[in-house]
């Protein structure tokens, strides 16, 4: 058996106590299961995804579980069996929070490429897993994380257009498949923004309070999603597009002389909104200060004998706009928000852009570090797609999917404990 953080094999001597704690570990995440034979195929499932092998769909997984290896039972249960995954997550964010101690919440998708159309929620669609527009199922996840470790402990399955009954972009063909695929009527299609906001809510009734949210662009640039942040008192960094607009901090709106006739006139900024690069262009790259957030796993020169990761970066105070901030503050002066860019020495322009509502007075290296944090949900997927086999389900339906992905993540956490129980010696690279 090996962890997709454990990053050797265990040895013989070791191996019985790996299984100890393994099935301690299962008994406490699967106890929601109502019945004894859920709990044994869970704890089955989940041996077979840390067992080491090419491929972790079901049918691979059983040849390699020996005794255990009932192919039909593995499928019956990761397919049909009638278990709700929300409670297995909840219990994992609680075994996992109490590990990790997080100090943001880590919201990302994912894509799970495929070769026909018969599996729910499959469309041509973009993913960053493969660069481009392509055959695929999109994953959203949220992450608890620390600067130590982090864990996914809650995913939805985005619904394309396509897959919408009440949707002008319905595809007949697939909404003839929402029965065969098993998805419940009342899944509509939600932007992924939307999703992870439920997400956030969900995790939240959970008792889990992680009061910052990190993103990438694919959801800082939507205005709405910030806005649901900040409604729900919540602070974050998200990263936005070079092409967002704002107006500079000491920009302040002016209300027009009304003259008795017609609608009075709204307050509005007597200068159009720039782009944030051309913003950050215009202070100099003089500007940019030098900020190291991490150490790498490579050979460097830092303190662990590790790569030092630092760049250069600018911070500024703007006022970011759009139709939704500008209807949410109802004519009067826009929020001032933070400006963080990535300017590094030898490129001429800015390279990547954030936007954070954290205090005025936070400093440059917390919010740089608290940017670049959102590297720890790109290396769980990295893991659980590589060791874990999170993309090799096989199987078509809704439920189906969620299990597999539930399991994968319970998987995963299982190896995240194992290392963060060993000695910085033991964890320390080949």
């Amino acid at each position: 058996m090996r962890g997709c953080v454990v990053d050797r094999y265990v040895t013989p001597e070791e191996l019985d106590e790996v299984r100890c704690r393994l099935e301690d570990f299962a008994a406490d995440v699967f106890e929601p299961f109502a019945r004894a034979d859920q709990r044994r195929w869970g704890e089955v499932y989940l041996r077979g995804l840390l067992l080491d092998g090419q491929r972790k769909s079901v049918e691979p997984m059983a040849a390699r579980l020996g005794e255990d290896g009932n192919r039909q039972a593995l499928a019956h249960f990761i397919t049909t069996s009638p278990w709700d995954p929300a409670h297995v997550r909840a219990r994992l964010a609680w075994k996992m929070a109490a590990a990790i101690n997080p100090t943001a919440l880590i919201i990302g998708d994912t894509g799970f490429l495929k070769g026909g159309g018969a599996s729910a929620c499959v469309s041509r669609q973009y993913t960053g897993t493969a660069g481009k527009v392509t055959n695929c199922q999109v994953g959203v996840s949220l992450h608890l994380a620390s600067n130590n470790a982090s864990a996914a402990v809650n995913w939805r399955l985005f619904l394309p257009e396509s897959w919408d009954t009440a949707s002008a972009k319905a595809d007949p063909v697939k909404v003839a498949r929402r029965e065969r695929c098993a998805i419940p009527a009342e899944v509509d299609h939600v932007e992924k923004w939307q999703l992870a906001l439920d997400m956030i809510d969900e995790t939240r009734s959970w008792g889990i309070d992680v009061p910052l949210v990190i993103a990438d662009g694919g959801y800082g640039d939507t205005a709405a999603f910030r806005l649901g942040l900040e409604e729900r008192g919540l602070t974050y960094v998200v990263g936005i597009s070079t092409t967002t607009a704002a107006q500079p901090e000491q920009a302040h709106p002016c209300t027009p002389n009304y003259t008795g006739r017609g609608r009075p006139l709204v307050a509005a900024y007597p200068e159009p909104a720039q782009r944030v690069k051309s913003l950050v262009i215009a202070v100099g790259k003089s500007s940019a200060r030098p900020v190291q957030w991490r150490e790498g796993s490579r050979p460097g020169s830092g303190r662990s004998g590790h790569k030092r990761m630092y760049s250069r970066f600018v911070a500024l105070r703007i006022r970011p706009g759009g139709r939704e901030i500008r209807k949410a503050t109802a004519g009067t002066e826009l929020p001032a928000r933070w400006l963080l860019a990535e300017s590094p020495a030898d490129q001429d322009e800015p390279v990547q852009f954030w936007l954070s509502n954290l205090p005025e007075t936070t400093p440059l290296p917390v919010l740089v570090r608290t940017a670049k944090l959102r590297w720890r949900i790109e290396n769980d997927y990295r893991e659980m797609k590589q060791a874990l086999g999170l993309a090799h389900f096989e199987g078509r339906t809704w439920p189906g999917w969620h299990h597999h992905v539930t399991l994968v993540s319970v998987a995963h956490a299982f190896c995240t404990l194992q290392r963060l129980s060993r000695s910085p010696k033991e964890t320390a690279p080949a």
